[in-house]
């Protein structure tokens, strides 16, 4: 699993970042995170708002800080 957190670096998109890295290790799943910052890349996805969250090249939520719980039920 590919998870991608697009946002340019503020404190929102650090924050879904972190909350995705807990999500992830709660949920016991292998997933490779990155974040993307290039605004180009960002574009790319069509994301007009950040932060966002991708998994697997679908882009699951856009302009909203996620919890951890909101993270794991997008994980499944």
């Amino acid at each position: 699993m590919k998870i991608e957190i697009l946002g340019t670096g503020c404190s929102k998109c650090k924050a879904l970042e972190e909350n995705t890295k807990k999500a992830v290790a709660q949920a016991g799943i292998f997933a490779e995170i990155e974040k993307v910052e290039d605004i180009v890349k960002i574009m790319d996805y069509g994301v007009m708002s950040t932060p966002a969250l991708v998994i697997d090249g679908v882009v699951k939520s856009t302009g909203k800080l996620l919890n951890q719980e909101e993270i794991k039920a997008l994980l499944k």
